[in-house]
């Protein structure tokens, strides 16, 4: 079982690491902090890890690790029983989210405004955004190469123009996002303000008791910004939770419950896979970068996984014949006002199960072996599922799924919490659906497909 042993315990602790993660780095950050917590080791891409050694010693590769590369984190539990021909079962998942970026020069203005200069990152709903609190978070990179990461809280809101301005706005609202998405921060003279100043003063040191940061130093940044307000549980029986960046930082924390539980719960009989979440960066953006699906960190990973069991090139791709991925990110709940651009038949509802997501194209990698082994999983567990699928009309988005697919030729199977106001800065899900993700998952780790 998760660590949090009702769904109530679950959201609720899902709303402490949304709010924890006001950027991929944050969410990176927060999830290494509850690994160290439950015995995990963090290794540094540059060292040796744990395995076969050059000169053909053996050193223990079996434990609970972790790796950071930039905004993206995997980690894995290898139990005493893998060998070189061991599966992983991989829970994918991504830890950013539609938002805006700082851009270079970032502090603008005009007739005694101060503003930011930014730059829309992925497909975020525009006007949800208007008239919130918001914050700058992300991490500043040292001209010396250090890194420390910053989250300013409330100070920016982008104003929405009043109806006596815009008499027509309810009838069509049309946002520019060069012209209309520059947030205000301040009153003043942009020439006598630096928003870089400002974030320096309310980074993280990198370490306890170093000197404020000068923002003359900083040689480079990546700074979006986040809602922040806090997560609720609503509705006529608290069956609702809103929150911004459930796309996707509820399958994130979900496998990183469900990773935990699993460490703690010992080797199941006879030995098992190799667990493993891959929480990626830049999905949201199409995944190509060093941190995102469509590069090479999984793989890196894996192989010096291998590495370390003593597997040959053989036998690694054994391991890969023998592994699962099951890709987590967020899908459409049937929406009440909009039923028309749903299925006439599969209408998913909040609180009825995570969602196994199914495209004949290819946008979802599911197949008929995946399907099988997700019925078979949440079957086991006793949860329910609801199938998805698109509208023959509306396009289809996509995953970190067939990205793995294609990548490693490992099976693979898209799943996910059903949400409504995807890509808003606060979206809604069911109390109960992150829960039984975080309970099948933790079964998935344990199973051999």
């Amino acid at each position: 079982m998760p660590s949090h042993a009702t769904a109530a315990d679950h959201i609720r602790d899902l709303g402490a690491y949304v709010s924890a993660s006001p950027s991929s780095f944050h969410a990176v950050q927060e999830a290494a902090r509850r690994l160290d917590g439950a015995g995990f080791t963090g290794l540094d891409e540059l060292e040796a890890w744990p395995g076969s050694t050059s000169d053909g010693a053996e050193a223990r590769a079996a434990g609970r690790f972790y790796v950071v590369r930039d905004g993206a984190l995997i980690a894995w539990v290898t139990p005493e029983s893998a060998g070189p021909i061991t599966g992983f079962n991989v829970l994918g998942a991504h830890t950013d989210s539609p938002s805006f970026k700082l851009k270079p020069k970032p502090t603008t203005g005009k007739f005694g405004w101060l503003q930011a200069g930014v730059e829309v990152y992925g497909g975020p709903l525009l006007n949800s955004w208007l008239d919130r609190e918001l914050q700058l978070a992300g991490r500043l990179v040292m001209l010396d190469g250090t890194q420390c990461l910053t989250a300013t809280g409330p100070l920016l809101r982008f104003p929405q123009l009043a109806i006596h301005l815009d008499r027509a706005v309810n009838d069509g609202l049309a946002l520019d996002k060069q012209q209309h998405m520059n947030p205000v921060f301040g009153l003043g003279d942009p020439a006598g303000e630096d928003l870089l100043a400002l974030l320096a003063e309310r980074a993280t040191p990198a370490a306890s008791g170093s000197a404020p940061l000068d923002p003359a130093q900083i040689g480079g940044y990546d700074v979006v910004i986040a809602d922040t307000q806090p997560a609720a549980v609503f509705g006529a029986k608290s069956e609702f939770f809103a929150s911004g960046r459930l796309d996707n930082l509820s399958a994130t924390h979900a496998g990183l419950e469900a990773l935990i539980a699993h460490a703690g719960a010992g080797a199941p009989a006879g030995g098992g896979p190799i667990a493993v979440l891959a929480a990626f960066d830049h999905e949201e953006i199409g995944s190509n970068s060093r941190s995102g699906a469509c590069g090479p960190l999984l793989e890196d990973v894996l192989v010096r996984i291998s590495d370390g069991l003593g597997a040959s090139a053989s036998q690694r791709r054994q391991a890969l014949a023998a592994s699962f991925c099951v890709s987590a990110d967020a899908g459409h709940a049937v929406h009440p006002n909009y039923a028309e651009r749903h299925d006439p038949v599969n209408r998913p509802v909040l609180n009825g199960g995570p969602l196994l997501k199914i495209n004949a194209n290819q946008r979802y990698a599911t197949d008929a072996r995946g399907a099988a082994f997700w019925a078979r999983l949440c079957g086991e567990a006793g949860i329910p599922y609801q199938e998805f699928v698109s509208n023959n009309v509306m396009p289809c988005g996509s995953t970190i799924g067939p990205l793995t697919a294609t990548r490693l030729g490992i099976r693979t199977v898209d799943v996910g919490v059903p949400l409504l106001s995807m890509h808003s800065a606060r979206e809604l899900c069911g109390v109960e659906d992150p829960f039984r993700l975080a309970r099948v998952t933790e079964l998935f780790f344990r199973t051999a497909a």
